[in-house]
């Protein structure tokens, strides 16, 4: 079960921010509160007042009272609510949007064990599950919890032995529905967690859709989704039975608690026991104890799935990142310089495994351990001066892509050390202002040209677009556009090819006007036509810019100033690229003779 205090602590963390509408919600719930517990009150003066003779006008008044009482509680109610789920869903956004930051600065292995559907539903569906936790909560736990002390107080200082048996089989009946709060909450916690794991594949189908249709996977895809339902709907059935079990108990606590009135009520009434308007007064505040009941048994169902959402939400925000946190040094202006020392770097993304786990004084476990994962660079000591262009050959596998990724710190190494700037990458504090790299997969969303450019940052005008368009040659593809900038992509308007693509990669790039641009080989799916197109692009990204060049093909290294020729996670070869091919003894020299590309492959 989860704790009280990680209840209170997300309550306060979040309700803080909304304080005033919280003592609006208050003084509304109290006000309803009293109203509630004075109509029993005046409804037994107007019985007795009808029992002993008292005037009409008098009994009418009463009656009044009555009426706006109602009208009053209706009023107050409604407005309660009203503010309730205004708190709620604010409270809720900023937990998605808390939960949506952290999850943007996790590092690249942690997104590789969780797919896209998977983190949906744990940032949204979790969070919803929480809305009526934030707002609800208030009004019908806190609210009717209150309510039931105040009868209970009312009903003791009516009759000792009324007040007392009532007492005693109210709490009798909340030890139970507390007991079975313990059993339900891992069971819809086990239900939050299938149904994440169901969004999460359903996610992968859905984006995987052309390539399944293609190799005839649609039959084993099919059963895989019918295998995570079958596992699905019995802890479906699970939480639903702990909703009958409480449903059950409390209206059993309810009859048990009427069958009790009528007896002593009948024991008690008469002329020196109670009246006939105090007994109509405890028979009517037993009844008003179970609509309260039922509104908290309703809660309790979903302060069950708030407990396990509180928990799957709580261990998001507190998965720690494999890459320390950022420092303060600011990296300057104009090209800088790259030097990898004694780097050694193992992935750890298996299926299950804990690919962010970090020891307890904050470093990462040794990757030489044996029984770890492969280490995919050993010892690589590379430098690139500032302004100069590196080009990286080597096999598929041979850890260049991986290069790229600690250089852009998506990873951080596991010894050694990455230096931006003549500084280590672990201390910049604007490394993502200043280093930028584009892949061959272009991330574009269902939007304008202008927001896709400038990922919606509104103080970037459309002169600096225009300009960054017309430095990187690209006037003739923006005017090939039917809307120009307001032209919204994979809408109505058009889509996008390959090509187009990757002109907006390096427009986005170009914006930001970093000191390194590394690109991972960001034309080789590319036709040699559109491939050419692009040139003209590259150079200009390039220009007065450190370059890091992951090449697949050999002719793309027209550019590089150096070429580092990587096998097995190390660097086999490094230097000057014309110096390198002059002589006939170098591995880049071979490679250009032999102008075989599937070596690199």
């Amino acid at each position: 079960m989860i704790p009280v205090r990680a209840y209170l602590a997300l309550l306060t963390t979040y309700l803080r921010r909304h304080r005033g509408r919280m003592v609006l919600l208050g003084l509304l719930v109290a006000a309803d509160l009293a109203v509630q517990l004075a109509i029993p009150q005046v409804l037994r003066s107007v019985i007795d007042g009808a029992l002993d003779g008292q005037p009409v006008d008098r009994l009418g008044l009463l009656a009044g009272i009555v009426v706006a009482a109602a009208i009053a509680h209706q009023v107050l109610a409604v407005a309660a609510t009203w503010i309730a789920e205004q708190v709620g869903w604010r409270a809720t956004n900023d937990l998605r949007a808390d939960l949506t930051r952290h999850v943007l600065h996790l590092d690249l292995g942690f997104h590789k064990q969780h797919p896209p559907g998977h983190l949906i539903e744990r940032v949204d569906g979790d969070v919803t599950a929480l809305s009526n936790f934030f707002s609800a909560m208030v009004v019908k736990v806190v609210g009717n919890g209150m309510l039931i002390a105040g009868i209970m107080v009312l009903l003791l200082r009516e009759s000792l032995l009324v007040g007392g048996v009532m007492t005693l089989l109210l709490l009798v009946g909340l030890l139970v529905l507390g007991r079975l709060h313990v059993v339900v909450v891992p069971w819809w916690r086990a239900h939050r967690a299938i149904a994440a794991e169901t969004y999460g594949q359903l996610g992968e189908q859905v984006d995987g859709t052309e390539d399944i249709a293609a190799n005839g996977a649609r039959d084993f895809m099919q059963e895989r989704f019918a295998d995570l339902l079958r596992r699905w709907m019995p802890l479906e059935v699970r939480g639903w039975t702990g909703w009958a079990l409480m449903w059950s108990t409390s209206e059993i606590l309810r009859i048990a608690m009427l069958v009790a009135t009528f007896v002593l009520g009948a024991r008690l009434l008469g002329p020196t026991g109670l009246t006939i308007g105090t007994v109509y007064l405890v028979v009517h505040y037993v009844e008003m104890i179970g609509h309260p009941l039922h509104q908290i048994r309703e809660e309790m169902q979903d302060l069950q799935k708030a407990g396990a959402a509180i928990d799957r939400v709580r261990g998001l925000l507190e998965r720690p990142s494999a890459l320390p946190a950022a420092g303060s040094t600011v990296l300057p202006a104009g090209p800088l310089s790259v030097a990898f020392t004694d780097v050694h770097f193992a992935y750890d993304d298996a299926d299950g495994g804990d690919v962010d786990r970090v020891d307890a004084d904050g470093t990462r476990p040794d990757r030489d351990d044996p029984h770890g994962p492969t280490p995919v660079l050993h010892d690589v000591s590379v430098s690139v001066a500032a302004g100069r262009v590196l080009g990286v050959l080597g096999r598929t596998g041979s850890g260049k892509s991986t290069l790229a990724r600690l250089a852009t710190r998506l990873y951080a190494p596991d010894r050694g050390d990455v230096a931006i700037g003549g500084m280590s990458i672990g201390d910049v504090a604007n490394l993502r202002e200043r280093v930028a790299m584009v892949t061959q997969d272009v991330q574009l969303f269902r939007a304008t040209v202008r927001d896709n450019l400038t990922f919606f940052d509104r103080g970037i005008d459309d002169d600096r677009l225009h300009e960054a368009i017309r430095l990187l040659g690209l006037d003739d593809w923006l005017a090939g556009l039917p809307h120009g900038l307001d032209t919204h992509l994979g809408g109505q308007d058009t889509g996008v090819s390959a090509g187009e693509a990757q002109l907006l990669a390096f427009t986005r790039v170009f914006l930001r006007d970093p000191g390194l641009v590394v690109l991972d080989e960001a034309s080789s799916r590319l036709d040699p036509a559109t491939e050419s197109w692009l040139e003209r692009a590259i150079d200009g990204l390039l220009a007065d810019r450190t370059g890091i060049i992951i090449a697949h093909r050999l002719h793309t290294l027209h550019r590089a100033d150096d070429v580092a020729v990587m096998e097995a996670g190390r660097v086999v070869e490094f230097g000057d690229r014309v110096a390198l091919a002059a002589d006939p003894d170098s591995r880049y020299a071979r490679l250009l003779a032999a102008g075989m590309e599937e070596v690199l492959t």
